[in-house]
């Protein structure tokens, strides 16, 4: 028997990198995945690639309307949700002086109310169905400590990892285990990005500041998708049924806690 058999699984932001690779990760072990994600062309082209044990959703995080629609989705096509992982997620970088209202309304809508009102909505669907879940945040190493010219997005993910805490000590006696995973680095087209913010504000060149990042990892290099996936599939699973409102470092030893 497989550890998912059965399970039916919302992933948000899944159209995509950490996402996709988790929707991978449920399928093999029996889950059902919506691949949810604002951009629906990708999300259905993902499902596609996964094939019969994953189906899109589109789903704006930031909107409420979309955030029931979605559930519901779930629901009618499965019956049931059994695991939400909080997934989306946006990135921004400045100087302090510079950090604008827009950019910081953007990321917390994101980050911080999108987190929030899809596990509300999740564990409210969870609490009707009357036998628990399981809702897994995705925190970030940012949001262990500051970092210079990342004060908006490490503060989103401080408060993903505080709101997992709190969250998870209401929910349990519903039977609803509420987790964070923190990665590190991972590789893909996120962090791509990111390399090219950090050139523009630090003046390096394109892929400096990812080879000085990597370089400062204790496993020697960048995480891909699949080194967070086992930890996803066991906060997911009965293994992790006494578990609760905990974050968990997969970072390839860069934070100890």
């Amino acid at each position: 028997m497989k550890r998912l058999d059965g399970k039916s699984a919302l992933i948000t932001g899944a159209a995509r990198g950490i996402g996709r690779g988790f929707a991978e990760g449920f399928i093999a072990q029996g889950a059902t995945v919506a691949i949810a994600d604002k951009n629906l062309t990708a999300a259905e082209q993902t499902a596609s690639e996964l094939g019969a044990g994953a189906y899109a959703v589109n789903l704006d995080v930031s909107n409420q309307v979309s955030i029931d629609a979605a559930i519901s989705s779930v629901v009618a096509r499965t019956g049931k949700l059994d695991i939400l992982i909080n997934n989306a997620a946006l990135f921004d970088a400045a100087e302090t002086v510079d950090i604008t209202r827009d950019s910081f309304d953007r990321l917390y809508a994101v980050n911080v109310a999108g987190t929030l009102f899809t596990m509300q909505a999740a564990a409210k669907q969870m609490i009707a169905q009357g036998h628990g879940g399981k809702i897994i945040n995705m925190a970030s190493q940012a949001g262990r400590r500051g970092e210079s010219l990342v004060l908006v997005y490490c503060s989103t993910k401080a408060a993903v990892i505080s709101m997992t805490q709190s969250a998870g000590l209401n929910l349990i006696r519903h039977g609803i285990n509420v987790n964070a995973i923190a990665p590190g680095v991972v590789e893909g087209e996120h962090w791509e990005h990111v390399d090219a913010m950090f050139a523009e504000l630090e003046g390096k060149p394109l892929g400096q500041k990812k080879t000085e990042v990597a370089a400062g990892v204790p496993a020697g290099r960048f995480a891909v998708p699949a080194d967070l996936t086992g930890m996803a599939v066991f906060l997911a699973s009965a293994d992790a049924d006494y578990i609760v409102s905990q974050t968990y470092n997969v970072d390839g030893g860069q934070w100890m806690s």
